[in-house]
């Protein structure tokens, strides 16, 4: 915050004290109106901030906290970032999205992880690569130290499920281990990391 100069603010009281003890007959001069009804606007502005705030976190936007490494390299362990908890009630859930989701096996907990599949979308992993609808799927978030040869059989994602992996395939509990995630467990798209600066920027 600003600090301001000792000597201006000596300087106006002075003034003031100079112009008072020239007229000790009079009364003090008025505040001005538009003065008077400086606190009010300043206290509504406030208030509207405030309530615009608990708006934007309780219906757009949620600040997080990354907790482990699954989502390297784009996301690091402890890596703050800003979810959008209103997006998906707007469009739809596409493939590449990074999305927060209730754990399957303990709603309790929050999960972060790609969307790599979508409902009615068939799938299976040869030796690491993954295969979607009879084609390879082209990874560029996943760099070639992450990967893994990990492989599994063919399935159809069901209706209203999506199938999650994390970017460090050879550390990352998924969608490999607990099955594809219902829709209604999704509840926000990672946007945005603000802390550290180094890490800042547009999640994709």
């Amino acid at each position: 915050m600003p600090t301001v100069p000792q000597d201006s603010l000596a300087h106006d009281s002075t003034a003031n004290l100079e112009t008072n003890s020239s007229q000790p007959g009079l009364n003090p001069t008025p505040v001005p109106p538009e003065k008077a009804g400086g606190l009010g606007l300043w206290l509504r502005d406030l208030l509207f901030s405030a309530a615009a705030s608990v708006f934007i976190i309780t219906f757009l936007y949620q600040p997080v906290r990354v907790e482990g490494t699954s989502m390297l390299p784009r996301l690091e362990d402890r890596d703050r970032l800003f979810i959008n908890k209103f997006v998906y009630h707007l469009s739809a859930i596409e493939r590449g999205d990074v999305v927060v989701f209730h754990y399957p096996r303990d709603p309790e907990k929050s999960y972060i992880k790609r969307v790599i599949a979508l409902p009615g979308d068939r799938l299976w992993i040869e030796h690491g690569q993954v295969w979607l609808n009879g084609k390879p799927l082209p990874e560029n978030y996943v760099p070639e130290e992450y990967r893994d040869t990990r492989s599994m059989a063919e399935i159809v994602v069901p209706k209203e499920t999506f199938f999650m992996m994390g970017d460090h395939r050879s550390i990352s509990s998924d969608s490999r281990e607990f099955g594809p995630v219902e829709r209604s467990l999704i509840y926000g798209k990672a946007v945005y990391v603000y802390w550290p600066a180094k890490d800042a920027g547009v999640v994709r």
